[in-house]
């Protein structure tokens, strides 16, 4: 169990693993500040008790700011047990035809934003001895082809995640990683679909070039076994609660598997990335 009942804020909690946290939280008993870009946007996690929705967008730091006031003048003295950096998109296809918006949009979301919250609520984790716990992905340390962009956002990630553990442990603040694996969410329909208007806008010819690996790819995605976000939920809610929390926490089988795999020579390590997609 944890040493006190703090408040947490998760962002990205409009659905996904992130309204599962919320309410797996809120169902131990904690104040969750449930961080959305639109509050219009929180019908799942509406009404739950316990839950206070914080509009604030990951990417504009003034606005990241300014949410970080409102949660100080709500929580006091008592400051906050735990921030949970969960917001994050995923931009995928050939880095030759990714759109620079999208690959910018990609880090900011996944990169800087944690960055830019985790600057503006570590003095209110100070004041609640809390903790920070950053959502990653295993793309981070085995590079998959077409998912360039989300496995070096994430890659970025967990980079500052280490350098930040050791910059607050004067404090002793830790720092967590969580690695969620493959999650049923809207995530990876929303991906797919952003994927496929940049392919159609880009030149055709380039396109065609890629048409039989995407092709690959997309059927073993397919057969990808999936997990329910309240799996990522419950490893979140160990993260946040450990007395001594440990810096990495996988939430599935699967991905303590591919770890293994990171650790592979990276010849054999490639071979079996493009065995495993079709490529």
């Amino acid at each position: 169990m944890a040493e006190n009942k703090g408040a947490i804020l998760v962002t990205g909690a409009n659905g996904g693993i992130g309204a599962a946290a919320v309410r797996a939280l809120a169902e131990r008993g904690r104040t969750v500040f449930a961080a959305v870009r639109d509050a219009a946007s929180a019908s799942a996690i509406a009404g739950i008790k316990g839950v206070r929705v914080v509009e604030l967008d990951v990417t504009d730091p003034d606005g990241v700011a300014l949410a970080a006031k409102r949660v100080a003048h709500d929580v006091g003295a008592a400051g906050l047990r735990a921030v949970v950096n969960n917001a994050g998109v995923i931009v995928q296809g050939p880095l030759e035809l990714v759109p620079p918006q999208e690959l910018r949009r990609q880090f900011e979301v996944n990169t800087f934003g944690p960055a830019y919250v985790t600057q503006a609520l570590l003095p209110l984790l100070r004041a609640g001895a809390g903790r920070i716990v950053n959502v990653s992905a295993p793309t981070a340390w085995v590079p998959v082809p077409f998912l360039g962009p989300i496995g070096a956002s994430k890659a970025a990630l967990e980079s500052l995640s280490d350098a930040l553990r050791g910059e607050l442990a004067a404090w002793r603040i830790p720092v967590v990683l969580v690695e969620p694996g493959a999650t049923t969410t809207p995530i990876f329909a929303k991906a797919e679909a952003a994927a496929r208007s940049a392919l159609d806008d880009a030149d055709p010819g380039r396109v065609a070039l890629y048409r039989q690996q995407l092709a690959a790819v997309e059927k073993a995605s397919a057969n990808q076994r999936s997990h329910p976000p309240e799996k990522v939920a419950a490893t979140i809610v160990r993260a946040v609660e450990a007395r001594r929390p440990r810096r990495w926490y996988a939430a599935t089988g699967d991905v303590r598997l591919l770890r293994l795999v990171s650790h592979l020579p990276a010849g054999l390590r490639d071979r079996l990335v493009a065995r495993t997609f079709g490529l």
